[in-house]
């Protein structure tokens, strides 16, 4: 497995677009390649895709037995590893690619989970920026780290680009087979399209300028005198973006030169991978000028590397490595005569420590082999600086007091990285690479400036037209329809799976639709909901640079909408005053006047409310004019009053979501009613049938099912959100490209009584368009002695004649007029009722649609 890939009987060196080539097919193939960038570029791909991908694969490499672990596995045994080894290397590149790490880092270095999406920056003027790839992103590997190359071309994929490869011609096949095993793990196969890796040595500098000349971007790792020659094959305006060699090295004060854990800690960073990594120390300093204490400082090492050579015996270094160390331990023991230095060596040769009385950096010949010099913490600067362009890590132990200032001095004599003597190896997601962050390296920064048309417009990618004529999704976005249908109670068993450093914020529902829950959210998650609600709002008509924003969402038992509305507003630097919604109608009405909203953000059941009880006052103030609402049905009687009576000019939903999945869809200046645009960058949704979960038919009603796709704590799938809706077809007129959908009812709006299906919302249209009705509707459904029965509750103070409503209702819904007056077997009545004694949700204060008293509450 160390060799040629063997396809067919033929030897293949090189892996293009996850397809084995050998020479031949890959020298015709470099011909056409700026050709092939220019086509693969054309079909964008999204950092959420890789990350997806990635993760599959992480899955699939700590997964015991799992076939693709195993190959890999085998591979680098072949290599030359050992299996402990091999296990480990395996561990860190699945570590490197799993979802949240991955999300943390493009977060840290590009600012979000779709850098590529042109996006709002100031909600006050029409700009937009965003990342884009470099375009073809060659990478010159190393030979002596091969995982090095692997995560530089998933940074490269995460930015966008396509990713060409050269690594060592001495190299196996383990990035190749490991790529191809990533490109497997994306079903659109968009992944392995942006992957060509060729192997071949250095010295064949046509295939090297080959490679080098169409890119955009090069990528080289190794000395001075490798990136030199990948330099001068490169064109002008090429970006080179070079990761040479560095030097690290631990600095000890003197309050911890005798403590063990720091002895330990540093004798472990020395040991792990035999200071073959940038970051491994190679130069000990101590905070002394004082030659007793670095003799002392070295025995003290020399017990902390005994014990750690127990744990893990030394690497073998090659001929050549051997020669190296040997000639620096004879010139060491050589200049001890002139007492610069003192030798202490294991008898085992385990490891050296060379003591040198010179404080200038000295790079170590490895292997643990150690230098340990004097360095006064006031001539750190002078000593380090000139070597800067090669400082790395610097390993600190001091005191908790001492850790700032000397970490200033670092920093400014040139160290990157100041870590704990015993972490120097570790990183963390999105941690800067030798000073600056290699996504962005691999980035570009674009910007659009535009005039007040796009005032409402949050994403250009939203007015795009979709790459298929139908506005499907990807089939990375696309959930196995073989997977269960989720609800509420699946999820919260979904809960307790979550690690604790993802469930960061629990968020309780009020229980308007049942009992109150629990949600899960880390809080990464939780801001890109936020900030998409936010950019829902603006396109449903806010702005930001004359409204002035009431949150009248519930801090109570429904703290969740409000926080999530606060966060909304927050995201989009929207005016908000210090209101919310209470029990107090008339209170909220002279707060409104009183901070001069003229925007408010509410539930249309408190609308209704505060309307009703404080309408005097807010109809002398005249300045609300939007309302955005959510979480209920706004009747369009309602709103036709709220227009007619208090001048309020524009109401629409402010969001489509629940607290189990977050935002979903939004409006746009062209909607109507209950119609919504989804977020498909977040989202994929299914309409299912009723009663089954196929696909509802052409134009059909069905149950909303969604599947998120930045959900990670838990991760959801196939979820039913409780409510009912259908496809929109045709173009909005509004330019957006995103699918709409439209609202129609609760599931639970539905119920079956007297063998037939009965839609609350239907009754509600038929009294609004036929009566005019504009007020609070109730639909409670009871078993009775000889047959069930239906009552219509409305509102009292309309003066609707009870017995005209319920000739109106039979005379338009025809199923109902079936089972009442035809069939008999079902009974209506209508009341008219006072609006305290409608049934509501306790927490919420919602209206309860529809009370079916024949199940248990």
């Amino acid at each position: 497995m160390n060799g040629m890939s063997d396809v067919n009987g033929l030897a293949h060196d090189h892996l293009w677009q996850g397809t084995w080539i050998d020479d031949t097919e890959a020298d015709k193939r470099l011909g056409d390649l700026p050709a092939l960038v220019a086509d693969e570029l054309t079909r964008p791909l999204s950092a959420r895709q890789v990350i997806a991908a990635c993760d599959r694969l992480s899955t699939a490499l700590t997964t015991p037995g799992h076939p693709v672990r195993a190959d890999l596995a085998g591979h680098l045994v072949a290599a030359g590893q050992d299996r402990a080894s091999a296990e480990r290397s395996l561990a860190e590149i699945a570590d490197f690619l799993r979802r949240d790490g991955l999300e943390r880092k493009v977060t840290a270095e590009l600012g979000g989970t779709a850098p590529q999406s042109l996006a709002r920056t100031d909600f006050r003027t029409p700009v937009f920026e965003s990342w884009q790839p470099v375009g073809l992103l060659t990478h010159v590997t190393a030979s002596n780290d091969p995982i090095v190359g692997i995560f530089s071309a998933v940074e490269g994929l995460l930015a966008g680009n396509v990713n060409l490869l050269k690594v060592s011609g001495q190299d196996s096949l383990f990035t190749h087979h490991l790529l191809k095993a990533l490109g497997t793990c994306d079903p659109d196969g968009r992944v392995a399209e942006r992957l060509i890796v060729l192997r071949f040595p250095s010295s064949r500098t046509d295939w090297l300028r080959r490679v080098c000349a169409p890119a955009d971007a090069v990528a080289a790792w190794g000395g001075e005198a490798a990136t030199a020659g990948v330099a001068a094959q490169i064109p002008a305006g090429c970006r080179l973006i070079t990761f040479g060699h560095k030097i690290s090295f631990a600095y000890v004060a003197p309050e911890l030169w005798s403590d063990r854990e720091t002895l330990d800690g540093l004798a472990d960073s020395v040991c792990r991978l035999d200071q073959q990594a940038c970051s491994s120390p190679q130069v000990v300093y101590l905070d002394t000028a004082d030659r007793e204490e670095l003799s002392a400082f070295a025995r003290r090492l020399g017990e902390a590397l005994d014990r750690r050579a127990g744990e893990q015996p030394p690497a073998e270094p090659t001929v050549h490595e051997q020669a190296e160390i040997t000639t620096t331990v004879l010139v060491a023991r050589t200049e001890e005569h002139l007492d610069l230095t003192r030798v202490h060596e294991s008898p085992t040769g385990a490891w050296r420590i060379l003591v040198d009385h010179r404080s200038a950096l000295r790079a170590s010949p490895l292997y643990r082999t150690v230098w340990i010099k004097p360095l006064p913490r006031e001539r750190i600067v002078a000593t380090l600086r000139p070597m800067r362009r090669f400082l790395q890590t610097a390993g600190l132990a001091a005191t908790r007091g001492d850790v700032p200032d000397l970490s200033a001095r670092l920093f400014t004599a040139g160290a990157l990285r100041v870590t704990p003597v015993d972490s120097m190896l570790d990183s963390y997601a999105g941690e800067p690479h030798d000073g600056l962050y290699p996504l962005q390296r691999y980035s570009r920064r674009v910007s659009v400036r535009l005039d007040e048309r796009f005032t409402h417009d949050t994403c250009l990618d939203d007015l795009r037209p979709p790459a298929d004529a139908e506005p499907v999704p990807a089939l990375w976005q696309r959930p196995d329809p073989a997977s269960p249908v989720l609800t509420k109670a699946d999820v919260q068993r979904l809960n307790t799976s979550v690690p604790s450093d993802r469930a960061q914020l629990h968020l309780a529902s009020g229980g308007s639709s049942g009992t109150p829950a629990v949600s899960l959210y880390a809080y990464a998650d939780f801001r890109t909901q936020t900030r998409r609600a936010g950019e829902g709002l603006v396109a449903a008509g806010l702005d930001v640079r004359t409204d002035r924003v009431a949150n009248l969402l519930y801090a109570g038992d429904m703290y969740a909408s409000f926080l999530y509305g606060h966060g909304l507003l927050e995201a989009v630097d929207a005016v908000q005053l210090p209101i919310c919604a209470g029990s107090d109608y008339e209170r909220d009405a002279r707060l409104i006047v009183r901070h001069r909203a003229n925007t408010l953000l509410a539930m249309p059941s408190y609308i209704w409310q505060l309307f009703r009880h404080a309408g005097d006052i807010l109809a002398d103030y005249g300045g609300v004019k939007k309302i955005f609402y959510g979480g209920e049905h706004f009747g369009a009687e309602q709103r036709a009053h709220l227009k007619e009576r208090f001048g309020v000019e524009l109401i629409r939903s402010f969001v489509y979501g629940g607290t189990d999945l977050g935002t979903m869809g939004h409006q746009c200046s062209h909607a109507e009613g209950s119609v919504h645009h989804l977020f498909s960058d977040l989202f994929t949704l299914e309409i299912l049938e009723v009663d089954s979960d196929r696909p509802v038919a052409e134009g059909g009603t069905g149950r909303l099912v969604f599947t998120p796709h930045t959900r990670g704590a838990p991760v959801i799938t196939r979820y039913e959100q409780g409510d009912l809706g259908r496809w929109v077809e045709g173009a909005c007129p509004c330019g957006r490209t995103t699918p709409r959908f439209e609202l129609l009812g609760r599931t639970g709006d539905v119920v079956r009584a007297g063998t037939y299906f009965v839609n609350y919302r239907r009754i509600g249209h038929i009294a609004a368009d036929h009566l005019g009705y504009c007020g609070e509707l109730q639909m409670v459904v009871e078993a009775a002695p000889v047959r069930e029965r239906i009552t219509v509750r409305m509102e009292e103070h309309s003066g609707i004649d009870p017995e005209v409503v319920a000739t109106t209702l039979l005379a338009h819904y025809p199923e109902l007029n079936a089972a009442v007056t035809t069939e008999r077997l079902l009974d209506l009545s209508v009341e008219a009722v006072r609006s305290g004694d409608f049934e509501r949700s306790a927490a919420s204060g919602k209206l309860r649609t529809v009370v079916d008293r024949r199940v248990p509450a």
